[in-house]
């Protein structure tokens, strides 16, 4: 769950304590920016298996950032998770993270899934993809390039330019497509708005039911969650109406987002946070991943949960997500041209 702005506070005082007290043996600082209720169960699952304590502090990754970055040398940190590669990027740039040497990381995570200098490492995946309101839209766009297309002009929900998912989504077209082609692409996406930007992707699937829009981007596993329990807005008579379609199985691969983590530069209990990141790729965290918060492992051949498998399988795009997160600055100057807000 994230915390409150008081409970953040209350975090701070927390901080200074464990501080004071890091080099304990046994104990783990976290940092993350994940907020599911569904990681309790990874974490009391390492403390079962190895008797190290987690101390977690919770907030967005801007703000664990530039927490570390404040705390310095003092920083008790250990462990930095963040939901987005652009993150991990960011704080690998800010010197808050440190390389470390694991043979269990480097066999287990691929190396596309990794920093090349191992400051970080993905543990999942969400695909974002595209769902189209199945009794409106008779040639729903086979790929991300097609979403520009003018036929679809009107019928296109999405988030703001604000949001991680559509930086990264947009750093990945500038990756495989180049620069020129992405501002064309982004231009054509705009004109083909139903709506201004806005909401998280629970709210883009919401549109498809409203009858806002016609044909969304989302996460699979905002989805994949609808299909296991009751979301709001999104029962089973609305999930019956909504297709989807993995994009660009002919050419680059669907689009993935990584959550992933690296090991704090001052890390005052390193082995112990080498040792979390290595319990993180075995098949037992990996399952945890698909089945408590509907994702895709990132270690191959891991099994999905029934809500996973449910949407199909599909070609991941396997570009270098390193080079897709030092884009970022350049997709938000594209999205500022084409007034993408």
């Amino acid at each position: 769950m994230k915390l409150t702005t008081t409970a953040l506070l209350v975090c701070a005082t927390t901080a200074t304590a464990i501080a004071s007290s890091a080099v304990a043996e046994g104990e783990l600082n976290l940092y993350s920016s994940r907020h599911y209720d569904t990681d309790e169960r990874l974490y009391s699952d390492f403390t079962d298996m190895t008797g190290i304590t987690i101390n977690r502090i919770e907030a967005n990754a801007d703000e664990l950032i530039a927490r570390m970055q404040a705390e310095g040398a003092n920083s008790p940190a250990d462990i930095l998770l963040t939901v987005d590669t652009s993150r991990l990027e960011r704080a690998k740039e800010a010197g808050v993270l440190q390389a470390i040497e694991s043979d269990v990381l480097e066999t287990r995570i691929p190396s596309y899934l990794q920093d090349a200098d191992n400051q970080w490492f993905g543990f999942s995946q969400r695909a974002r993809i595209v769902f189209y309101d199945k009794t409106d839209v008779e040639n729903p766009p086979m790929d991300y390039v097609s979403l520009a297309d003018p036929a679809y002009e009107g019928m296109i929900c999405h988030r703001s330019s604000t949001n991680v998912y559509s930086q990264t989504l947009l750093s990945a077209i500038i990756e495989n497509f180049g620069t020129e082609a992405a501002t064309e692409w982004a231009q054509g996406f705009v004109n083909n708005f139903a709506r201004d930007p806005q909401g998280g992707d629970t709210d883009q699937l919401r549109g498809l039911v409203s009858g806002e829009c016609d044909i969304s981007i989302s996460n699979t596993y905002y989805f994949a969650r609808a299909l296991r329990k009751d979301v709001d807005g999104l029962n089973a008579d609305a999930l019956e109406n909504i297709g989807w379609i993995f994009p660009a199985q002919n050419a680059e691969g669907a689009h993935m987002n990584l959550s992933g983590g690296g090991v704090a530069a001052n890390a005052p209990n390193r082995e112990n946070a080498i040792k979390f990141m290595e319990y993180l790729a075995s098949d037992r965290a990996q399952d945890y991943f698909s089945a408590g918060n509907d994702e895709y492992p990132a270690v191959p051949g891991v099994g999905l949960s029934p809500s996973v498998a449910a949407m199909g399988l599909f070609r991941p795009d396997a570009v270098d997500l390193s080079a897709v997160a030092k884009n970022v600055p350049e997709a938000q100057v594209i999205f500022n041209q084409v007034g993408w807000e």
